[in-house]
């Protein structure tokens, strides 16, 4: 990708990787003119294990079990708890542990979450991590897998940035996703909780669609360390949900690198993609960006985190490169002179380039400066990919005034580059 001299690109790329899956639930309904009352098909297919000989049985799961064990330490646990999940819904009668273990597997499948792409990332200081080095800091990054069907998820990496040294390194990825656990939490009846206790580190965990919201895919995460008045501090995120009809913005809330809690959002502006959360409140009130004119970028205020409504625009598209819209490129980076915002801009052949602006830190509808050319674009040797002439970000960080950004290329891998802030600033006018 070709860098505005303001940044400087690193050699570091993330790319697709087949190898890596998750065992996720597996749905079998029939189609509703072939529906058999009283007999549904996931009862004939329990019918179906049930009526195998029981040393057939046993072979199966004597084949099944360690193949899948290879690739996922806990499998077995849970085939056994998918039994559990879809137990509900079958006659009642007495079920082998051979059996339970065939049913939970003819009702699971092993899903490749990242096979066709990785891409559009964010990135946060490292809660609970610090760097043993002077100059260095630890990161979370998320990152936007596509698998089969075109259907997105969420997942994770850590790693290290030495801006003394201008290098970024990404901790190896876990061989294997580890399924969450699905349940609903009782306080409000919205929220869906994923937990993944058998994690051992952040890149198993996967955020896939649980919701019918999310069938097709919980798309761009933009997260954000949020600090509280009292000071404390979440990690929050704003993504899409998108059911294959509509889009949604929805937030999701880790409550630790094991355990998510993910909430549709309400309100009038939130039927869109592309909201990013400021890190902390303005005057007493929660501020979010918003794109839901699809041209514009718009600051939101509210007193509640999970309802947005109205809004203003701020950012209007002037140069070439955005007349077709304008966006953010993840959540506002609060800096001394102001709000940092990079934002995307859409022009010609529907490419997308990234540039930056400025607002005041005590009024964030005022536009202190924006960069009137971009500071990453597609570069022709290196635009093509699933979607061409693309680059695209959710999030970036600054450190020791050095910007980390990394991004999406052609939606397809992603890379990342430095720069510093002051060098940002002073291309803005």
């Amino acid at each position: 990708m070709a860098i505005n001299t303001i940044l400087t690109h690193l050699p570091t790329m993330l790319q697709p990787d087949p190898s890596r899956t998750v065992i996720r639930p597996f749905y079998a309904e029939d189609p509703a003119q072939f529906a058999i009352d009283g007999c549904p098909r996931p009862q004939r297919i329990v019918d179906r294990v049930l009526n195998l000989p029981a040393d057939r049985a046993r072979m199966m799961v004597d084949m099944m079990v360690p193949a899948m064990a290879s690739r996922h330490p806990n499998a077995e646990k849970f085939f056994l708890r998918r039994f559990e999940e879809v137990r509900g819904e079958l006659s009642e009668g007495p079920v082998s542990r051979e059996q339970a273990l065939l049913i939970g597997a003819y009702f699971s499948q092993e899903y490749a979450f990242e096979s066709a792409a990785l891409f559009n990332p964010s990135i946060v200081a490292h809660p609970l991590e610090d760097a043993a080095r002077p100059g260095c800091l630890r990161f979370v990054m998320s990152l936007r897998g596509i698998g089969e069907g075109h259907i997105s998820s969420v997942t994770f990496r850590t790693g290290t940035w030495d801006t003394v040294a201008n290098q970024v390194t990404v901790d190896p990825a876990s061989a294997h996703g580890v399924p969450p656990r699905i349940e609903e939490v009782e306080e409000d009846g919205r929220t869906i909780r994923l937990s993944c206790p058998e994690s051992t580190n952040i890149s198993e965990s996967v955020v896939f669609p649980v919701t019918p919201s999310q069938r097709q895919g919980v798309e761009d995460l933009r997260m954000v360390l949020f600090v509280e008045e009292d000071g404390s501090r979440n990690l929050l995120g704003t993504y899409t949900a998108f059911s294959g009809a509509e889009v949604r913005s929805e937030m999701l809330r880790a409550l630790d690198f094991r355990t998510y809690e993910l909430r549709p959002l309400e309100g009038d502006v939130v039927r869109n993609k592309g909201m990013a959360l400021f890190p902390r409140r303005i005057d007493g009130r929660y501020m979010m960006l918003g794109r839901q004119d699809n041209e514009n970028i718009w600051l939101l205020a509210s007193d509640d985190l999970y309802r947005w409504d109205g809004g203003q625009r701020i950012v209007t598209p002037r140069y070439s490169w955005e007349f077709v819209q304008l966006g953010n490129c993840g959540s506002p980076i609060e800096i001394e002179e102001g709000w940092l915002v990079l934002t995307h801009g859409v022009g010609m052949m529907r490419g997308y380039c990234i540039g930056a602006c400025l607002l005041d830190k005590a009024d964030p509808s005022r536009v202190l400066g924006r960069t009137d050319r971009p500071i990453v674009y597609p570069d022709p040797a290196e635009r093509g990919g699933y979607v061409p002439n693309v680059v695209y970000s959710c999030g970036a960080l600054v450190h020791n005034r050095m910007l980390l950004l990394p991004y999406g290329v052609a939606d397809t891998y992603t890379t990342f580059a430095t720069g510093s802030v002051d060098a940002v600033l002073a291309a803005m006018s």
